[in-house]
């Protein structure tokens, strides 16, 4: 559970941005995201690799 203290005179907007914030830093919404719908793990790994591959890339691309 998120608890965001609110100091006194602090506008409410503030206040939740810093909620909003703070709730995508602890990852809950990608937590939820995944479970929503199942991956097989083949596609899983296979969506890891091409993303090693793509920034492998963009490595490479660099030092050239």
């Amino acid at each position: 559970m998120l608890i965001i203290p609110v100091k006194e005179g602090e506008n409410i907007d503030r206040a939740l941005k810093r909620y909003k914030r703070k709730f995508v830093k602890t990852t809950i919404k990608n937590q939820l995201q995944e479970r929503k719908q199942f991956k097989k793990p083949s596609i899983v790994r296979r969506a890891q690799i091409q993303k090693a591959q793509y920034i492998q890339r963009l490595r490479d691309a660099e030092e050239v």
